[in-house]
């Protein structure tokens, strides 16, 4: 029962002080001692857990649509998308029913578009494989595409008040303190010890609320960083409160290096019909971006993106912001890459006739694009499946990655700035 729905139980212990009062450390096995901690914990939740859209209900469609995009992903960032979503398709069959264009575009902008596509199959083995119920057991859940351990886990218990544990990043933090676990959280050794500890911990009686707790008290109160430790209600059964060591744990291992790198995405153009047409292609399986619409791109040197000019855009730059067309480029493109191109498409292209640079971040990667809009010299009578020419104003009903969503938004100012075409 989430705070919006709490009936029961006493507000008793809302004091920090109160709750954060000190007990002795014995093994977690200690009934009592695992009692007292999670009667702390429900109390606190009862008076500052967070009100979530998806805490209205138990519906474990609603429930499993916010775990799947919470994944990796803010909570901020996801209210609007589930907002949206639930609105569009409210319950799993209507999900299963919507083409999987439909479902990317509506996702588009989140990131990790790899949920999406597990999403849409997965509604579709709920709605075939269980008559359109969500499975209550945690092993047939992780059958489901994109439902891991976490997930399960939290399905079974906000959905059907099962006790199934959970850990994911603001769990895991939490634990590690209370436990001042000295292991690698990433490793096999120290998730094999969290894990542990979750299903140990977690309550009998209340299990969705109990995990709700331990989640919004690691996102408010048990931080990466200045954890809130005076304020927390657990403090007094903090291994590594006691022993000051909150700020150092968890232990993860080092960050990947930033690694920069350039791409060049090239837009052909022609004007067919009378209408102004580019050329995009559907990334494919074990691409990133998978389904999703896109110029054809290529990693390049920096001296190839310096060369061809155009303004730059930082990925916050708001469309319309300042013009985005320059006359100054370079007569045309290496020739390796228009090799390249025709090589997949048929299409061979010829001069810059516009380009945009535009910065970004995906995973450890630094990347700098440059997207050209080039003329054609030479177009095949049939393209290749997953190749299409397209109309600006049929954009807007494609899914399309970050970046390609703002290609698209800059090719629409261009012909507003050039009626004539370019």
């Amino acid at each position: 029962m989430s705070p919006s729905r709490a009936g029961r139980g006493s507000k008793r212990g809302s004091d920090p002080e109160l709750l954060a009062e000190s007990v002795d450390l014995p093994t977690v096995q200690d009934p009592g001692w695992r009692k007292m901690l999670q009667r702390q914990l429900l109390q606190w939740y009862e008076v500052a857990g967070r009100r979530l859209p998806w805490r209205q209900s138990q519906d474990p469609y609603r429930i499993w649509l916010s775990e799947i995009m919470l994944q990796q992903t803010t909570v901020a960032a996801v209210i609007p998308y589930f907002q949206r979503f639930t609105a569009a398709w409210p319950n799993v069959a209507a999900l299963a029913a919507a083409p999987l264009d439909e479902v990317l575009r509506l996702w588009e902008g989140l990131g990790y578009y790899s949920r999406a596509r597990n999403l849409h199959r997965a509604a579709g083995l709920v709605l075939s494989e269980y008559g359109g119920q969500f499975p209550r057991d945690v092993k047939l859940l992780q059958q489901l595409p994109g439902v891991g351990r976490y997930t399960a886990g939290a399905i079974a218990s906000f959905a059907f008040d099962l006790p199934a544990p959970i850990v994911e990043a603001n769990t895991e933090r939490l634990y590690a303190r209370l436990l001042a676990l000295q292991d690698d959280v990433r490793s096999a050794s120290g998730q094999k010890q969290l894990w542990a500890f979750a299903e140990a911990i977690v309550s009998a009686e209340r299990p969705g609320d109990f995990n709700q707790a331990v989640m919004d008290l690691g996102s408010q109160l048990c931080t990466p960083t200045n954890p809130a430790c005076p304020a927390c209600p657990v403090s007094g059964y903090c291994a590594a409160y006691r022993q000051g060591l909150q700020h150092e744990l968890p232990r993860k291992p080092p960050r990947a290096a930033i690694t920069a790198i350039c791409e060049l995405a090239l837009i052909p153009t022609r004007v067919h019909g009378g209408q102004r047409q580019f050329l995009l292609r559907r990334r494919e399986a074990g691409e990133r971006w998978a389904g999703m619409w896109d110029a054809w791109r290529e990693e390049t040197r920096p001296e190839v993106v310096d060369g061809l000019g155009g303004e730059h855009v930082s990925q916050r730059a708001k469309a319309g912001s300042r013009s985005l067309f320059s006359a100054e480029f370079s007569e045309a493109i290496p020739e390796s890459s228009v090799e390249r191109l025709q090589s997949q498409c048929g299409v061979r292209v010829g001069a810059v006739q516009a380009a945009l640079q535009l910065t970004y971040s995906v995973t450890r990667f630094r990347v700098r694009l440059t997207a050209a809009v080039c003329g054609v010299r030479g177009v095949p009578r049939r393209l290749p499946e997953g190749w299409k020419w397209t109309a600006v104003e049929e954009l807007a009903e494609l899914p399309l990655s970050k970046t390609g969503r703002q290609i698209a938004d800059w090719l629409s100012q261009i012909l507003l700035q050039q009626p004539e075409g370019l």
